[in-house]
Parts: C-alpha cells; sequence; structure tokens
C-alpha cells in the first residue's frame, strides 16, 4: 500500500512524500498510526546521514498481524515501543529489556521509498500513515485514551517516570530536585509525585513551564537567571529547602551539556543523581562533586520493562494518577511538521503531537 510520511535523507532536511509499504511477516504487526509524538530525538535524527522514515514515538490501530502474531489482532489499539526486546539476548537475561543487542528491524524491504528498501527510524518510523514493526515493539492499550495521549507514552513518559521508579527508586518522604521542565521533566516530577516524594524542586528558566511544574506535582519552584550558569544559585536555594544538606535525588532533563553534572551538585552525601536527557558531549566533570557515597547513572528510557511499565502507566492514567492528555498541548497534521518542530524548538509545547 502507499501512504505518506516524513522522511529525511540525513542531511538537516525532510520532505512529506508518499511510500510504499509491505506486509508483515510472521513475528510482524502492520499498524495504521493515528498519532506520532514531536520529540528533540526527531529533530536531531535529521542530520545522522541516514536515510529513513522520522518518528519514534506513537500509536495507532492494528491492520494485520503474522502468522506468530498472538497478543494482537486486527482492530486492536496500540502504543509503538521503540526499545524492543528480543527476551534473549545477554542484557535481556539479565533484566536490561531497554538495552536488548538484538536487531529489532523488520524485515527488509518491508517499507520501500523510490522504488528502494528504506530503514524506519528506531525501527518504528512513526511519521507515517503505516508502518510494519516487530511484533515485540506492539503494546495492546487496554483502557479508553485519545489516540495523542498514548503515543506521547512511549518515549517521555516512560523515559521520566522510568528513571524516577526503575532508576533512582525515589522513596517516600524524600526530596527531589528536577533541572529542566520541558515534556521529559513533566514526567519526572509527576513519577516523583506518584511516588511519594515530599518535596519536588522545579529549576527551570521559563515562568510557564513552572507554573506547569506546579500543576503536574512540583511542590516549590526556582526560576534559574540565565546568568547562573552552573546553577550554584539555585543549588543555594535548595539546600535552604533541605536542611543545608541538599536533595536526596536530582534528576537533569535539559540536555544542556554544560549541566550534566548538575544534579551531583544538588544531591546530599549519599544522595542519587540522574542524567535522564541523554548528553554524549564529552563533559570536564569535578570529581570533589561526587563526595561523598553519591551514585550517579545515565538510564536509557528509564530501564523501561514493557510488558511491566506501559500496563502500569496506562491503570495510572486510569485512575487520574498520571497526567497525560494535559501534556498534549498541541496537535499537528503530518504536512505541518515542520512548524511543529519550530514551536518545539521555540519552547512552546510541553509535548506536540502528529495526528492522522
Amino acid at each position: 500500500m502507499q501512504t505518506q510520511a516524513a522522511v529525511t535523507t540525513g542531511d538537516g532536511a525532510f520532505s512529506i512524500t508518499t511510500i510504499e509499504v509491505g506486509r508483515p511477516q510472521p513475528h510482524e504487526v502492520l499498524v495504521a498510526v493515528k498519532a506520532a509524538g514531536i520529540c528533540h530525538t526527531d529533530w536531531d535524527s535529521i542530520r545522522w546521514g541516514r536515510t529513513m522514515v522520522l518518528g519514534h514515538e506513537g500509536a495507532g490501530v492494528v491492520e494485520a498481524v503474522g502468522e506468530a502474531v498472538t497478543h494482537v489482532k486486527a482492530g486492536d489499539p496500540v502504543l509503538l515501543n521503540w526499545a524492543i526486546p528480543c527476551g534473549d539476548c545477554f542484557q535481556c537475561r539479565h533484566g536490561n529489556y531497554s538495552i536488548c543487542e538484538d536487531d529489532h528491524n523488520p524485515h527488509s524491504g518491508s517499507t520501500r521509498w523510490q522504488g528502494k528498501p528504506i530503514d524506519r527510524s528506531f525501527a518504528l518510523g512513526t511519521m507515517s500513515g503505516h508502518t510494519i514493526v516487530k511484533k515485540e515493539a506492539v503494546i495492546p492499550i487496554e483502557v479508553p485514551i485519545d489516540f495523542a495521549a498514548a503515543a506521547i507514552v512511549g518515549c517521555g513518559v516512560m523515559t521520566g517516570y522510568g528513571s524516577v521508579v526503575n532508576a533512582a527508586g525515589v522513596r517516600a518522604g524524600s526530596a527531589v530536585v528536577v533541572i529542566g521542565c520541558g515534556g521529559v521533566g513533566l514526567n519526572v516530577i509527576q513519577g516523583s509525585r506518584i511516588a511519594g516524594a515530599e518535596k519536588i524542586i522545579a529549576i527551570d528558566l521559563k515562568p510557564g513551564r513552572l507554573e506547569m511544574a506546579r500543576q503536574f506535582g512540583a511542590t516549590h519552584l526556582i526560576q534559574a537567571e540565565k546568568t547562573d550558569r552552573d546553577l550554584s544559585g539555585a543549588h543555594t536555594q535548595v539546600k535552604a529547602l533541605t536542611e543545608d544538606r541538599g536533595a536526596d535525588y536530582a534528576f537533569e532533563c535539559t540536555g544542556v551539556p554544560a549541566l550534566g553534572a548538575t544534579p551531583l551538585l544538588m544531591v546530599r552525601n549519599a544522595g542519587t543523581a540522574i542524567q535522564v536527557s541523554g548528553i554524549e558531549e564529552d563533559l570536564t566533570i569535578d570529581m570533589n562533586l561526587f563526595e561523598w557515597d553519591k551514585v550517579y547513572l545515565n538510564p536509557l528510557y528509564g530501564k523501561c520493562n514493557p510488558t511491566i511499565d506501559f500496563p502500569r502507566l496506562f491503570r495510572l492514567y486510569q485512575k487520574g494518577d498520571l497526567l497525560l492528555d494535559e501534556l498534549v498541548t498541541q496537535t499537528y497534521p503530518l504536512d505541518q511538521l515542520e512548524q511543529a518542530f519550530q514551536d518545539m524548538l521555540d519552547g512552546k509545547n510541553a509535548k506536540g503531537v502528529l495526528v492522522f
């Protein structure tokens, strides 16, 4: 079949064009995409030097399944999960499902562009009217939810919530600092609220984002100054709120390389610092920040275990504990992707979503 998709050639540009999508093989699923989240990673990926269909957050409806697929059927609403576990590699056998070592791509030629096979970003390529994926990438949605709200669970929500619950193990009654209140930071905040943190201290430059942080569960707000480049001034305020000790946990959610070590500054001795945003640049770190007995983690995708975490997140949404509809501040048709990217870069949205 033919469908519209956002395709990049990896040179910093993309186009909305027609692609061809085949039929699923035995272990694959054909999904009609209904919504696709818009993420900074998608923007970065147009400069990766690869020709591919964009998008790694999505939800939709199953159109067809291969003969070995039993957990979903045609007509089922599903979430698409980009950290696809095989269940059998070294990392999966050790419970590290988000860093599976297997190849997760569907069969070669499942998607074609200009007569040639084309890859899909993160083996999903959700910025497309249809996609073919491995069956392990498909999670049934068993609660009533709008597709736009469901789509964002498969990246920013899981990353933020999982960093709190799975990676840091935030305890009830603890003090948490969240640096950066964009889409991921807001989910760290509400993950901390759900975990029972007593103090949730949100730090951001923008007053509007801090007000959203309050809505999602922040108990204290610190508006950082642009001149406070290492957030040492914000650190003074954090110490004043934590008996001059520092927080139990701190999460960096900005993607700003200069702030990569800042969560270490914010936590007490024996505290836990989590680098959520995936900074990959070279950093020079003052080793004194590790004193004493501090833990620093850089988890991928909130250490997601898809079969446990996604059903739990949807149950939390159904109970009203996890805010998802409130995260989706703007939706766009596929042909407005350029505007959607610009709005994201300008910080206008908590989360923008393409709808099909």
